[in-house]
This record gives structure tokens, C-alpha cells and sequence, in this order.
């Protein structure tokens, strides 16, 4: 049997490894469109304040791995899939067949339509071209001005931090973090990070980058601020990279639909990782939670599903831990409540502790946190476990810092209940 891999990085590599241990003797080939061997996305802001050198991002360290498997890498870009005749063609105009086929093509990053945003001196920071560029130009004393404070640019930020650039933030939402923190954990975010030097402009958007030659670019705000920068980062966010699936008769949405044995609308065609938009049994709907361990579960399913064998992906988990500048916070499930669901939240500003529950009837479906490292694994817990509180959702809504003690009384009802 034939299968073709799209996709070079996590998802891509751990499902043909999956596919060659279970199945040794069929043809498995991945497609990268980049020149370097796989390698991870995650391990870039390392790369940048040089605790790894490159080989340090590859996600399989020996130059023989995938031969050795038999497993054959193309490093070409797909230009289109064409289900109907089971065959992706390529670039370079060449044709590859398929058995069975995964997309495994991760996300890429927004493009923002801002004038200038082609200089010389402004990068995404996704690629380990884009590494190599913002590591020459991001010297200490450098002034950065980077687009975006998100999960991934919050990551980012703390790398050119600690390169010892003077770094502006610009964020056109409210707050820091806006698709994983709410209103108090997004302003305290913001807090810490002037706190620890890094200037943060909210509501604010970069309207025009201005270029001279021989000086540093110009960069015009919505708010009417001009920033000076030798570097402009761009981490305006991600999207799942879909774009070449257009008139492929696979069907998507906000990424590849697939259901919980990542299957797509055609029977042989498989997703897995950031492109997915698989069936959450939780929630009981299609969603892209583009997180690496999601990645590497999904691998695994979509592997077993290849070959036929039974296999169910039990969750797609929305789960975010972050470092920011050394504030360790987190977001969980549905940190922005259900409708007519109820809500607590506790903040203590100067020590930079807060937490924001969110429950549907008596469980916790998600949660907000910043400094309470201690309760990451309890709040993991309650959430995707979707465990019944009962009494204890009363008294979390009276003191949310009693998680604890909730989660361990509803562990020994449950066991109680089931030896009865």
C-alpha cells in the first residue's frame, strides 16, 4: 500500500513512523517544502537566544533516520490534490500516487495587508530562514518593534527579550493574549511585561511601515505613535494551511474536517495536527486546536486509521501553558464561559495571582490562570474529565482557590461510587 504524507513536521513525521511499526513493508513517503530536514517550529526561540544550535530543532537527530526506516522525504511544495484520481501534484509539475493519504501541513502565518510589510527587515518568525534573519539583525541595543502579542508572539517576545533588544509590542486587541486569556489575565500579562522592561501597545494596530536605505524604518501606529525599529517581527497569529486544498473535493472549514478517526469526506484522505478540524467527543464538534501534543495524538490516530485498524481520537484538548518573561499562565476548555453558565474570578494584582473558572451546570468546562503553577494538573483534570462537582460547585464559586479539594473530593465519590 502506498502513503503519502503532506507535511514535514510533527504530525507529518510521528505518522510515518506509526504507519512503518505497524506496517513494515508498504511505501511511505513524505512531502516537506522546505530544504532542511524536519524539524520543529516549537524549538525556533531557542534558536534564537542560541541555547540550541539548528541541529538542535531537528525533530530526528541522525542524518540516515527516515532511510533507515525505508521512509522516502521529497522536499517539494504541493501545488495541488487532485482525491478524484488518488494524486498530488507537485511544483515541480511532478505527480506522486497515493493508496491513502494524510494532510499533515500544520499552519502558516497571517499575512497582515500593511504597506511596507515587504522590507528587508520585517519576518514572520516560522521558518528556520526566518530564524537566520531576525538572529542577524536582532543584536543587543537593536530596536524591535514586533506585531502581535498571542500565544506564539508572547513565545517570541520572551526570545528577543533575552536577546537584549529594546522591544515594543503592538496588539491590536484590548489586551495581551486575547484568544487565551480574558480581560484581567490579559491586562495583568501586560502588567508584568512593563514591569520587566518591554513597552505594550494594546488597541493599537501598525498602519504603514516607512524604509530608508541607510536608517532604521519608520513604524506609523493607529494610535499615533511612530516607532523606530532595525527589526520588525510580524506574529499577527496562524492559520491552518489549507489554501492548495482549493477544488481537491476534500471538504474544509476552518481546516481539514475530519471525524474522530481523523477520516476526511474521502474515505482514503486523512488529517491530522494545526490543518484538522477534528471531532471533539467532548464538545461534540469539529475544532482546530493547533497545540503539538494534539499533534502527535492525532498522528498516532490518523496512522491506525490508514492502515484500517481501530482506532477513536478521545478528545481534541484546548489546553495553553505559557511563559511569559517568567509569569507562568494558563487557559483551559471554554475560558470564556457557555451561555448561562456561571463564572468566578479572583485577582491579586500585586502579586500577579489570578483565576477565572468558568462552569456549565456543576462542572468546570475552563478556566484562566496566573500563578497558581500548582493547580495546572487539577484544572486539567476537572475540565477534560468533565467531572460532576455537585456541592463542591458552590464552594469553588465561593473560594476558587479550594480546586484542590474539590478535585480530590471528587475523585473519592467517584471511586466510592464505583466499588459500591
Amino acid at each position: 500500500m502506498r502513503h503519502l504524507i503532506i507535511g514535514a513536521g510533527p504530525a507529518g513525521v510521528i505518522a510515518a513512523e506509526q504507519l512503518r511499526k505497524l506496517s513494515p513493508h508498504d511505501e511511505i513517503t513524505i512531502v516537506g517544502d522546505e530544504p532542511e530536514p524536519p524539524y520543529s517550529r516549537m524549538a525556533i526561540p531557542y534558536l534564537l537566544i542560541n541555547n540550541i544550535d539548528e541541529r538542535g530543532t531537528l525533530l530526528r537527530k541522525a542524518a540516515d533516520h527516515f532511510d533507515q526506516l525505508c521512509i522516502r522525504v521529497v522536499r517539494q511544495r504541493v501545488r495541488a490534490v487532485e482525491s478524484d484520481k488518488n494524486q498530488v501534484v507537485l511544483d515541480d509539475g511532478a505527480v506522486h500516487g497515493y493508496d491513502r493519504l494524510l494532510i499533515a501541513t500544520g499552519s502558516t502565518p497571517i499575512r497582515v495587508p500593511v504597506p511596507g510589510i515587504d522590507g528587508a527587515n520585517v519576518h514572520t518568525c516560522w521558518t528556520l530562514h526566518d530564524a537566520r534573519q531576525i538572529i542577524a539583525l536582532a543584536k543587543p541595543g537593536a530596536k524591535v518593534v514586533q506585531m502581535g502579542a498571542g500565544f506564539i508572539g508572547c513565545i517570541i517576545m520572551e526570545a528577543l527579550a533575552a536577546c537584549g533588544v529594546e522591544l515594543i509590542v503592538v496588539e491590536m486587541g484590548d489586551r495581551m493574549v486575547p484568544r487565551m486569556m480574558g480581560p484581567s489575565a490579559g491586562a495583568m500579562i501586560k502588567a508584568w511585561c512593563k514591569k520587566k522592561g518591554v513597552q505594550v501597545e494594546t488597541s493599537a494596530k501598525v498602519d504603514r511601515i516607512e524604509h530608508a536605505e541607510s536608517a532604521p524604518s519608520r513604524v506609523h501606529l493607529s494610535n499615533g505613535l511612530t516607532l523606530h525599529a532595525d527589526l520588525v517581527i510580524s506574529s499577527t497569529g496562524v492559520k491552518p494551511n489549507i489554501a492548495f486544498l482549493k477544488d481537491s473535493g476534500i471538504a474544509c472549514d476552518a481546516g481539514v474536517l475530519a471525524n474522530d478517526r481523523l477520516q476526511t469526506n474521502r474515505p482514503n484522505v486523512f488529517a491530522a495536527g494545526d490543518c484538522a478540524q477534528a471531532f471533539d467527543h467532548a464538545t461534540g464538534q469539529q475544532v482546530v486546536s493547533a497545540i503539538q501534543p494534539n499533534a502527535a495524538d492525532q498522528a498516532l490516530v490518523a496512522a491506525r486509521s490508514m492502515l484500517g485498524l481501530s482506532t477513536s481520537l478521545k478528545r481534541v484538548p484546548q489546553i495553553n501553558v505559557l511563559d511569559t518573561l517568567g509569569l507562568i499562565s494558563s487557559s483551559f476548555g471554554q475560558w470564556q464561559g457557555v451561555p448561562g453558565g456561571q463564572q468566578v474570578e479572583t485577582v491579586d494584582c500585586e502579586n500577579f495571582r489570578m483565576l477565572s473558572l468558568q462552569f456549565d451546570q456543576d462542572r468546570l468546562v475552563g478556566c484562566n490562570a496566573i500563578g497558581w503553577t500548582d493547580h495546572v494538573g487539577v484544572m486539567r483534570g476537572l475540565v477534560e474529565g468533565r467531572v460532576r462537582l455537585g456541592p463542591w460547585k458552590d464552594k469553588l464559586l465561593q473560594d476558587p482557590t479550594r480546586l484542590m479539594e474539590a478535585y480530590l473530593a471528587c475523585a473519592q465519590a467517584q471511586h466510592q461510587h464505583a466499588i459500591a
